[in-house]
């Protein structure tokens, strides 16, 4: 097999990067032994995606131009768009995970994961800001800004549902009484709770809150890890200078059927902001 050429990137000028990394099965389905953590499958999936998207970069493109400051990396395929034949059979959930505080990107989130997948609206979010608290569960006043954007995407019908993941009864209580749309689930994360406490259980069920459970770490996508990445697969001599700022993880269930049709992910990434720049 002919080695595919491999370009050495300057991003010195990009000041933004978007992996669209399509779906996990294609990255890491190949593979012998399967991630250990969600986390793991993550990474790998950035990692080899970036790898192909590297590895077939056609210089000539951009020649006397340089790279955009806002660079897409799309490695989703046509294949993977829903048929709006089987939209009705099928569950589209995802989680949204917010590495650094910004909200501007929430609703591009979205929206771009409704473009990629050929769909209008995702049937559920799950909103995940653990990462901001410094190993603390996220507050009422870290969570505000975030749910008031996907408020406004349940209003603009691009979401059908709303939920959050790793909040204590009281803060759970406080959203619940201060924002216009209620969670409809909580994700638990049963590594740090091996027992869901019965009045965080009486109070979902008192107010229709769906507890799930997860294993996803508090830091979904370390700033070490992507920077890694970004050395190994696109041979930036700059990547000590990037920050991702929120990963999507969706999935589509074939319902009745509990089957996972596809499940991949999309990540954004953005340079930190330095005296020299």
């Amino acid at each position: 097999m002919t080695e595919l050429k491999r370009e050495i990137f300057n991003l010195k000028e990009v000041k933004t990067i978007s992996v669209y990394i399509g779906n996990a099965v294609r990255w890491c389905g190949s593979m012998k032994k399967r991630p250990i953590s969600t986390a793991q499958e993550a990474l790998d999936c950035l990692k080899a995606a970036l790898f192909e998207w590297g590895s077939k970069f056609n210089s000539d493109q951009t020649e006397g131009r340089g790279l955009p400051k806002h660079l897409v990396c799309n490695l989703i395929q046509p294949t993977e768009r829903i048929d709006p034949n089987e939209r009705e059979d099928i569950r589209i959930s995802a989680k949204l995970f917010i590495c650094k505080a910004d909200t501007m990107f929430v609703k591009e989130a979205v929206t771009r994961a409704c473009l990629e997948l050929g769909i209008s609206q995702l049937d559920s979010v799950i909103l995940a800001v653990a990462a901001l608290s410094e190993g603390h569960r996220p507050t009422l006043e870290d969570l505000k800004p975030y749910w008031k954007e996907l408020e406004d995407l349940v209003q603009e019908q691009k979401i059908a549902s709303i939920g959050v993941s790793d909040l204590d009864q009281e803060v759970l209580e406080a959203l619940c009484q201060h924002t216009q749309v209620r969670p409809s689930s909580l994700q638990v994360n049963l590594a740090s709770c091996c027992v869901i406490p019965p009045d965080l259980a009486a109070f979902a069920n008192e107010n229709n809150i769906q507890l799930l459970t997860h294993n996803d770490p508090a830091d979904m996508l370390p700033v070490g890890s992507f920077q890694d990445a970004l050395c190994a697969s696109l041979q930036d001599p700059h990547d000590n200078e990037w920050v991702p700022h929120w990963i999507l993880r969706y999935s589509a269930v074939i319902k009745h059927r509990g089957i996972i049709k596809s499940k991949g992910y999309m990540v954004h990434a953005k340079k930190q902001v330095t005296q020299q720049q």
